[in-house]
């Protein structure tokens, strides 16, 4: 060992000496520190400050070490690398916002053993890590490779300053000159990180000369791959040259004025279309590709009627929005009775744009049965905000291109149905209704409910790219509405989209008060009968809705009352035959009387379903896609073989369901009072009416059981309560879907008690108080709990409210 190594050593060692044994940590992020190097550090974090302020109240050591992932705002411990640096702080600046700068000098190599408790700042335990120099042929060899390929690397690199080389060669200390070459190698932190995992200074040696070789090898690549782009870039000027200088030829024999005039207006429309660089620059392509196509050529008509599309679509036209809520909230009234939910979630639309003028991600999907207003509330919405409507009926679409556009390839392409709505719509921002999104279908020809995923996605339909445009379309600008009359037919990756408002069935006085506001006057309008005095009584009304109408909706009652005008214009032209004018015709009253006279015998029949306790009977509640309906179940035990008979076309489920209800009873006899081979030798009829209407799913449970059970014990069950849940093997009622609807048809059919699953109790909250006002809603965990409602005659004086079950 020389005289000048054994000083550095001395020197070194009192240096690690002077080192406490705990040192405050600070966290670097896109940096290693290396020994011998000075380095400016810039600090915000709090830990940080903290960390700092405390080596500057010390001896000024340090402890640097980066962290694994840079991104991290507040690293945990698992975060930082255990190797680092110590450092010593040796100029300080504190900055006017709050943060520090510090200038640190990397002195030697650490790692950490073990992290104190303190909380104020990273602090821990350091194992000082002092290089082992052996002056051995390896380690010259070692050092004389790096030396090479550093020198080749800095010559090949120019990001690296050539003043580096000359700083490196006046080093002489085999680990200066590593961590030298390591910090002015431009590689990722992880690479020069593993420099400081390795144990021992030939490791470190053999680590950098992988690394130096890796990026020569990479730099030669680049280098090579550099020289043929420039020869590329020569060819192509060359070209652009050659080109340019046969336009000028073409422009002296004057071919340019031989441009038609229809050519001519095309290229105007562009100029003025404003159009987004891409689409400007695709449209001025295919007007070039025009130019030099003959007219009587097929290629010309399809190039021709692609820039009619592309001018056709609006792509800076915009309607200004009516963002006043009292006009919005009037305009929504005027047009629909009820419908709270979606007219609040409107309201809440426009009182956000008061604010923010401009959101995106507004698809609203209305979901119920037919005829309860959803098409004609996206109209609305779109009169309410100024905006031009489009609607979109997607019932049978089974072509994904359809939605996307045929390719131009094809004889006869097209757009899809967004671009030609948005040609119809004249702006960017018009309301799209797609309606019967749940209607849509996939064979051979693709699925374009998969299509739609773009369409109705906020975070990519400002770039939806329709396959005849072949250009990104900006659709963010469009609020979408979507209708459906079943939400579980929707398909789940489109239902994540949309944001779901439920549109339950209308109440009779509901369709009572829609028909006195909106469809009378409509239909005295289109049948003539403005002027003249019809008045229709509310009674009458109420007798069109009870007996000639049975849906969730009010379209077949426009349709019976638009049958009942008619009639009425008949009458009054038949009574004033003769006379000069028509108009002199007395007033004519329609009255609950005259309903029949006009319309004929009712078509349904008012359900009174006869409220006297009966054997093997249950009453039950199902949802249907035009509302909820009252299912009876009718249970015969007689003497047979030992099985179960199921009638009334019961699907799947709700067999099962009623297996389920039998199992039940069977493992629970003693229980139930019934001997434990009631079953023997008895066949078991089960019957749902009007067997020619398919039935389904699990929430019939409930019933089931109870018929089953009033029939085995031979015990009357209440014909005046209403039940719906799904049944377990153990009793338990689970929570079911529809309880609006369900409740709605208890409520319309007259039945006093509903039995519902405890789990659904609160969903009450969310069902109007007209629908809950005359039911007692009784919530029921399991059958023991529904026994006691369902077998033992209830008071007529009950209190009509919710009955909570008691623990």
């Amino acid at each position: 060992m020389s005289k000048n190594d054994l000083d550095a050593v001395l020197q070194e060692q009192s240096i690690v000496d002077d080192i406490p044994e705990v040192l405050p940590v600070l966290p670097l992020r896109d940096i290693v520190l290396f020994p011998y190097m000075m380095y400016p550090v810039l600090i915000g974090r709090e830990q940080s400050i903290n960390a700092a302020n405390q080596a500057i109240q010390t001896k000024k050591y340090i402890f640097l070490a980066a962290q694994k992932k840079s991104n991290i705002d507040n690293p945990k411990k698992a975060d930082i690398y255990a190797e680092g640096t110590v450092a010593k702080i040796v100029q300080i600046l504190k900055m006017p916002n709050g943060l520090m700068k510090i200038l640190v000098d990397g002195l030697v190599q650490g790692q950490i053993k073990k992290f104190t408790d303190n909380r104020d700042y990273f602090e821990a335990h350091i194992d000082i890590i002092v290089p082992v120099i052996v002056n051995d042929h390896e380690m010259n060899a070692l050092v004389r490779q790096m030396t090479t390929l550093f020198k080749e690397y800095v010559k090949i690199n120019k990001n690296v300053a050539q003043e580096a080389l000359n700083s490196f060669e006046s080093i002489e200390e085999p680990d200066r000159r590593l961590y030298y070459a390591a910090a002015n190698i431009m590689q990722t932190l992880d690479v020069k990180q593993a420099l400081l995992q390795k144990a021992t200074l030939k490791e470190q040696y053999f680590e950098i000369i992988r690394v130096l070789n890796s990026e020569i090898d990479i730099l030669k690549i680049e280098k090579e791959i550099d020289s043929k782009v420039q020869e590329n870039i020569a060819k192509s000027q060359r070209r652009f040259i050659i080109q340019e200088q046969i336009k000028i030829l073409q422009n002296e024999l004057g071919d340019d004025d031989e441009i038609s005039p229809d050519i001519q207006k095309i290229a105007d429309k562009i100029k003025k279309a404003k159009m987004p660089k891409m689409a400007h620059d695709k449209a001025i392509e295919e007007l070039n590709k025009l130019k030099k196509i003959p007219s009587l050529s097929p290629e010309f008509t399809v190039v021709k009627n692609y820039l009619d599309w592309m001018l056709a679509v609006p792509w800076q036209k915009k309607s200004v929005d009516n963002l006043d809520i009292d006009h919005v909230y009037k305009t929504l009234n005027e047009d629909h009775y009820g419908l709270e939910k979606p007219k609040e979630r409107i309201i809440e639309h426009i009182a956000v744009l008061n604010l923010v003028k401009e959101m995106r991600g507004q698809i609203l999907c209305f979901v119920g049965p037919p005829g309860v207003g959803k098409t004609s509330l996206g109209r609305s919405i779109a009169r309410a905000l100024g905006r031009e409507f489009v609607r979109i009926s997607l019932g049978g679409v089974r072509d994904e291109a359809e939605i996307r556009g045929h390719r131009r390839t094809y004889i006869g392409s097209l757009p899809g149905k967004i671009v030609q709505a948005m040609k119809r719509a004249g702006t960017v921002n018009p309301v799209i209704l797609l309606d019967e999104i749940d209607k849509l279908s996939s064979d051979f020809r693709g699925d374009p409910s998969s299509a739609m995923l773009e369409v109705l996605d906020p975070e990519q339909n400002h770039t939806f790219q329709d396959h005849y445009l072949e250009v990104d379309y900006d659709l963010s600008k469009v609020m979408f509405i979507t209708t459906a009359n079943v939400r579980y037919s929707i398909p789940l990756p489109l239902q994540d989209r949309m944001e779901i408002i439920e549109l339950t069935s209308y109440l009779e006085l509901d369709k009572i008060e829609i028909a006195k506001r909106h469809i009378i006057p409509k239909q005295l309008g289109m049948n003539g009968l403005a002027d003249k005095k019809v008045i229709v009584e509310d009674e009458a009304i109420r007798k069109v809705v009870r007996e000639y109408t049975r849906e969730a909706g009010v379209r077949n009652l426009e349709r019976e009352i638009a049958s009942l005008f008619r009639k009425t214009a008949k009458a009054i032209v038949v009574s004033s035959k003769g006379k000069k004018n028509a108009k002199t015709a007395k007033e004519f009253l329609v009255t609950p009387e005259k309903i029949e006279e006009l319309l004929g015998i009712p078509k349904f029949k008012s359900h009174r379903f006869v409220k006297e306790n009966r054997i093997g009977s249950a009453l039950g509640l199902a949802w249907t896609s035009v509302g909820g309906e009252l299912l009876p179940v009718d249970v015969s035990v007689m003497p047979g073989p030992e099985r179960l008979l199921l009638t009334g076309q019961l699907g799947d489920v709700m067999k099962e369901s009623a297996m389920a209800a039998l199992s039940y009873i069977r493992s629970n006899a003693a229980h139930f009072g019934l001997k434990a081979n009631f079953y023997k030798g008895k066949e078991i009829h089960i019957h749902l009416p009007e067997g020619a209407i398919p039935k389904d799913g699990p929430s019939a449970g409930i019933t089931l059981t109870m018929a089953l059970l009033s029939a085995f014990k031979q015990q009357p069950a209440s014909g005046n309560i209403a039940m719906t849940g799904e049944i377990t093997l153990r009793g338990n009622v689970l929570a079911i879907g529809g309880l609006t609807e369900k409740l709605l048809a208890a409520k319309r059919n007259n039945v006093e008690y509903v039995l519902i699953p405890q789990e659904n109790e609160v969903d009450l909250k969310d069902i109007p108080e007209k629908i809950k006002e005359s039911l007692t809603i009784i919530p029921v965990e399991n059958i023991d709990d529904a026994m006691p409602h369902v077998f033992v005659p209830i008071r007529k004086t009950a209190v009509k409210k919710t009955v909570k079950r008691k623990k």
